[in-house]
């Protein structure tokens, strides 16, 4: 059964944990300040703001942790750092870093969301919060105060590790595809048994969550205006023209309009649901269990919501979340903005996209059905550029790397949940698929929130004892990486 309730007796156990643990509670103000700093320095692709210093930044956190030998990637945009540590160990593990975070406003936030500011958080603990505090900085920070105490205890780590850390995964890995590429980096994650990314997964009754993969993404933009046809105005001009010249902002809604079915949210490109992979049995067995360690009226408040869509039930709901490709508009942009009207007919007009896709769906193909469906409707004039994607990814649910982690939360007592998916995304795929083909998953304890929006937070210390704080999620992996080193032994 994925779902766990009780305790399984201690199989195994870390070598001099009490000591491991003692030097993870004596670095702890270090790891804060680290991750602080950390928060501070932004990298944010969409801004071009942070390159290259924060690739400057990661390669030095990678060699302040251990790792041998790291080095910068150059890629056509923000590059990564690629790095290694050789514990000379038979098992070699891969582990994936994103050092870029979302964009944000200030006056969106309580606190300066570069601050790192430790606030009590009522109900849950002392919390830190920042830009990139859970997404993914403070997770990764943990596994850094992982790998540094175990090596500072006078050991050495159980596996070897190889690093990838890119800064564009907030601009779906636009560019990351280049890294895997190059021969150096390709050859090390090729002796990995997995890759996976560190994260922050429990919930607020201290359950946490298995993935076996994750749904693709891939971002683009629509554009029509002066740019796209000259039957639009290069500028905006007065309103007055809409008499005899077409408005760019509506031309674009009606492309809109045909991307969905009237019901506004089922994907209505044509050929869409082609190669989408309907869920298995075990699939919804597992959805089912996982529904009991969250539930409906958590998940609704967390959202803000009252209802799902169609008043579906909860299960549906949830078979839909993992199981449905989606064509989702991040923003529309057209005109005048401000207070009051302006009487403009806009110059330009865009809208940014996202698709989210599905088992065996790739990027390709949803890209190329995007383009002959708007031009078999003659929408010649509507610009399409894909900003970066990704396909979706999968992993077994035998596979040492969630074999591991069933392991760790069985021995410790944490109650938790197989997802088929996660409905968010993340480039497992470039792992995942060829010419690597290896498992790759998400692992990590304690909790956080916020992320993509403002007041994100990463909890430090925990007032819910089933809930791990900062030192005891250091101490998770710990635990895994001694736990996988185990089961790939076997």
């Amino acid at each position: 059964m994925a779902l766990v309730l009780a305790a399984a007796p201690a199989a195994a156990e870390t070598p001099e944990r009490d000591k491991i643990a003692a030097t993870v509670a004596a670095q702890r103000d270090t790891t804060i300040k680290a991750l602080r700093d950390w928060i501070a320095l932004p990298t944010i692709a969409a801004e071009k703001r942070g390159t290259p210093e924060g690739a400057e930044y990661m390669k030095q956190l990678a060699l302040d942790a251990g790792f041998q030998q790291a080095r910068i990637i150059p890629t056509d945009g923000v590059p990564a750092v690629f790095a290694t540590l050789d514990a000379g160990a038979p098992t070699t593990l891969g582990i994936y870093f994103m050092y870029d975070v979302k964009q944000f406003d200030p006056a969106e936030w309580d606190s300066p969301p570069l601050e790192g500011r430790l606030v009590e958080r009522p109900g849950e603990g002392l919390a830190i919060y920042g830009r990139g505090a859970v997404n993914q900085k403070g997770p990764e920070m943990a596994f850094l105060a992982a790998i540094k105490a175990i090596q500072a205890s006078g050991r050495k780590l159980p596996v070897n590790l190889v690093l990838v850390a890119e800064g564009e995964e907030e601009v779906a890995s636009t560019h990351f595809d280049q890294v895997v590429a190059v021969p150096e980096v390709q050859a090390a994650l090729a002796k990995t048994i997995g890759v996976f990314i560190p994260s922050a997964a429990q919930s607020k009754d201290g359950s946490a969550n298995i993935t076996l993969g994750a749904k693709g993404a891939v971002e683009f933009q629509l554009v029509v205006g002066g740019e796209t046809s000259d039957k639009y105005p290069k500028t905006d001009i007065h309103s007055s023209n809409h008499a005899r010249i077409e408005n760019p902002a509506w031309r674009l809604v009606k492309a809109l309009d045909t991307l969905v079915a009237d019901d506004g949210h089922t994907p209505a490109i044509d050929g869409w649901f082609e190669n989408v992979r309907p869920l298995t049995p075990r699939q919804k067995e597992l959805i089912a269990e996982g529904a009991k360690l969250n539930p409906e009226a958590q998940e609704k408040a967390a959202l803000g919501i009252g209802r799902w869509i169609d008043d579906e039930d909860y299960i549906t709901s949830l078979e839909r979340f993992y199981s449905q490709p989606t064509v989702n508009i991040q923003g529309l942009v057209a005109g005048y903005t401000g207070p009051g009207g302006k009487t403009v007919l806009p110059g330009r007009a865009e809208a940014k996209l996202e698709f989210r896709l599905v088992p065996a769906m790739t990027k390709a193909e949803a890209v190329g059905k995007l383009k002959a469906h708007l031009a078999k409707r003659g929408f010649d004039d509507v610009q399409v550029t894909v900003s970066g994607g990704y396909g979706p990814n999968e992993t077994e649910e035998d596979s040492v790397l969630i074999r591991a982690q069933k392991r760790l939360f069985d021995e410790t007592g944490i109650p938790y949940a197989i997802r088929p998916r996660n409905a968010g995304s993340w480039p497992g795929v470039i792992f995942n698929g060829p010419p690597l083909n290896l498992p790759a998953s998400q692992f990590g304890l304690s909790r956080g929130g916020g992320a993509h929006a403002p007041n994100e937070w990463f909890l430090i210390e925990s007032s819910e004892p089933k809930v791990y704080g900062l030192d005891q999620a250091t101490m998770a992996y710990v635990d895994y990486l001694y736990t996988v080193a185990e089961e790939a032994a076997k």
